[in-house]
């Protein structure tokens, strides 16, 4: 089995083919009208281009045509000294995008990002885990990581850049941290269409690295509502089969409702810090705070207060039973980890 969006992803060359599937009679008109095409048929057509400009006015021709159109339509671009069977076929909106956000997509083709720790401590202030957090390469350029993640999105490299950043963090776990410290490490569910053939790189690294797959916490950070909670729990029972553990993240705000944290009784439930800012002057959202308390009880999660910036919300949340904190109270995200703070394993 192979995945198409997880293959390294090639440089778009100054010179090369493009190959197109069109979806309507329309797209081949345009691509005739312009006399661009080499090669032709109902199937594919093939346009050469011999500079960036060129296949520019190309993609802005196509995509003057209507939407449904250009979204039903897919392309490929193989440069001269590349292979055609290393390019897989994408959309032309996905294509389009890697043009209009070239930059940004470089960023992600090249890997050139790493992964920052911040700590995440227990009642007692003593860290027991980390959470890994992309951040831009040493002399790289700059990038917001949201940004970052919405640009994967609209140009089909999600899985491949989703994939990576936990490679990422689990490589740099293995170099700072020592057994027993938890790793939390995010994931997208949309990249991971199947669990076990997805998530095999992941389990193969950490494997080939000697680590504990007991000390591995994956968290789910979606920002489009979860459609379908039986894949989910399938890719959820995917890192548990493999002996890690799974958290469902901002729980309280968004997607990630106390009825989906329910279902998907996770391991460790992350409170999202718009409940935990100032939660300790506002009677409402500590009624929420104790709802989530309340429920995750009922399946045995460890609950995780994020985003604590003040003494008093910690006081708050300790006094409240929760059994984790993370937030700039207690360390930004960094490097390395703080080894003049007391760590404790788990």
């Amino acid at each position: 089995m192979s995945c198409r969006g997880c293959t390294a992803i090639q440089p778009i060359e100054d010179q090369g083919m493009v190959r197109l599937r069109p979806n309507h009679d329309l797209m081949s008109a345009v691509i005739h009208e312009k006399k661009l095409a080499s090669e032709s048929s109902r199937e594919m057509m093939k346009v050469e281009y011999s500079s960036q400009d060129e296949l520019l006015d190309l993609m802005q021709s196509l995509h003057t045509l209507p939407e449904q159109i250009v979204n039903g339509t897919e392309i490929s671009i193989t440069g001269l000294s590349q292979n055609a069977n290393q390019n897989p076929w994408i959309s032309l909106s996905q294509m389009k995008a890697r043009m209009d956000h070239s930059n940004v997509a470089e960023i992600i083709r090249q890997g050139n990002f790493v992964s920052h720790m911040q700590p995440i401590v227990d009642a007692s202030q003593e860290i027991i885990g980390f959470e890994f957090l992309l951040r831009p390469a040493p002399g790289g350029a700059a990038f917001n990581p949201y940004h970052l993640f919405e640009v994967a999105r609209e140009t089909g490299m999600h899985s491949f850049l989703d994939r990576a950043a936990r490679i990422s963090a689990i490589e740099t776990s293995a170099k700072w941290l020592p057994r027993g410290i938890k790793r939390f490490i995010n994931f997208l569910p949309s990249s991971i269409y199947n669990p076990e053939y997805c998530l095999s790189h992941t389990f193969k690294t950490i494997d080939r690295l000697h680590l504990d797959p007991e000390d591995f916490v994956f968290e789910v950070v979606e920002t489009e509502q979860i459609d379908n909670m039986d894949h989910l729990l399938r890719i959820f029972k995917a890192y548990r089969d493999h002996g890690m553990k799974v958290a469902l993240d901002d729980v309280g705000s968004g997607y990630s409702t106390l009825e989906v944290m329910s279902l998907l009784q996770p391991d460790y439930v992350k409170i999202d810090r718009s409940l935990i800012d100032h939660c300790d002057q506002d009677p409402a959202k500590q009624d929420k705070i104790m709802s989530i308390l309340g429920q995750a009880e009922k399946f045995g999660g460890r609950v995780l207060a994020e985003g604590i910036e003040r003494q008093e919300e910690f006081d708050f949340c300790r006094s409240s039973g929760i059994h984790l904190a993370q937030g700039y109270l207690f360390g930004k995200p960094a490097e390395r980890p703080p080894f003049q703070m007391q760590i404790r394993a788990v």
